[in-house]
């Protein structure tokens, strides 16, 4: 057993209010008798119960992380920025996976709830919106990160994602190519719909035809990316550049053209999105657009430490996506 509040009290000769006082440094009692019932818990090796201030407080200094999955690398910066910011503060987090199914992520955001966090934050929810009807009934402040559901969020921090499309699609028009393939990732998230926009919005920018058969269907993954290819190279003329949905679709992109062996970048330019870490370390190193995934993280929690104080002006966060120039992009060949 550890030591309590009532063996302090013992300890030096007062009551137990007095105790807890001191040591929520309450003005109730003088300095010199909170320092010294301070001093005296801290040689007795009193550990506060956060169980036991919760219950007076109405706080357990939790939140809750719902992440599609921790094996994406692309969440684990944004649980970095989370996290840091969050044991600033002196919030615990606790990490759960919704595997992207809109109904687990449900279940998952109520378990949290029912274990008494003091806020939540979602990454690429399924839900998106419909948790508006739910605040009253969860009384919790609800952050997500890159909603993936058609429809405004109250409080959100995303990526823009139309904007980040079009600079990708953009730098493989200025390098001279104009038959450009866009591999994406599952058709029901709204970033995969997103970036597509940003591809067809530069493409008529620059007076290229929209063609639909220069685009396909990956999952986000990189046995999508791989298989996506594969359809594109089935075409006749192939395209000279493909734009993928994410780095991992690009990864998987690049095993496939090995495979065909086409060379990258002298025969197909690749881009992708997001600048995961490995993205540096693959061959060719990969051209992509990098989100700002510590910041997200980092911003979400601000956001719900301003909701938690009880902050009005909140509003939703849009960042931008930055080229990040490497190998696996080059000017078009003239006699490919």
């Amino acid at each position: 057993m550890g030591v309590s509040i009532k063996d302090i009290a013992k300890a030096a000769g007062v009551s137990h209010s007095t105790v807890s006082r001191a040591l929520r440094h309450s003005p109730l009692i003088s300095e010199e008798t909170g320092d010294r019932i301070r001093r005296l818990a801290a040689e007795m090796g009193y550990v506060p119960s956060a169980i036991a201030r919760g219950l007076v407080t109405q706080s357990t200094r939790t939140i809750g992380l719902v992440v599609t999955t921790i094996a994406d690398p692309f969440v684990a910066e944004i649980v970095r920025g989370v996290e840091e910011v969050a044991l600033d503060h002196g919030y615990s987090v606790f990490l759960c996976n919704s595997n992207a199914q809109p109904q687990r992520e449900i279940a998952t955001v109520r378990i949290l709830r029912e274990n008494r966090v003091d806020g939540v934050i979602v990454t690429s929810s399924r839900v998106g919106n419909l948790y508006l009807p739910m605040l009253e009934e969860m009384k919790v402040p609800i952050v997500l990160i890159n909603n993936q559901r058609a429809g405004q969020y109250v409080w959100s921090v995303a990526t823009d994602n139309v904007h980040g499309g079009r600079l990708a699609t953009e730098y493989l028009i200025e390098l001279g190519h104009k038959r450009i393939g866009y591999l994406g990732g599952s058709p029901e998230v709204s970033s995969n719909r997103d970036r597509l926009q940003g591809y067809k919005q530069a493409l008529k920018t620059h007076g290229i035809q929209y063609d639909s058969r220069l685009v396909t269907k990956g999952n986000g993954r990189m046995e999508g990316g791989k298989k996506g290819i594969e359809k594109l190279l089935a075409l006749s003329p192939l395209p000279t550049a493909i734009f993928c949905y994410n780095d991992m679709t690009a990864i998987g992109a690049l095993r496939a053209l090995r495979e065909a062996k086409i060379r990258v970048p002298q025969d197909m330019s690749v881009i992708g999105f997001d600048d995961i870490a490995l993205a540096a370390y693959v061959e060719p190193p990969l051209t992509t657009v990098a989100q700002a995934k510590h910041e997200m993280g980092q911003l979400a929690m601000r956001m719900l430490l301003a909701l938690l104080a009880g902050e009005k002006e909140v509003h939703n966060i849009m960042l931008q996506g930055k080229l990040i120039v490497r190998a696996s992009c080059c000017p078009m060949q003239t006699n490919y």
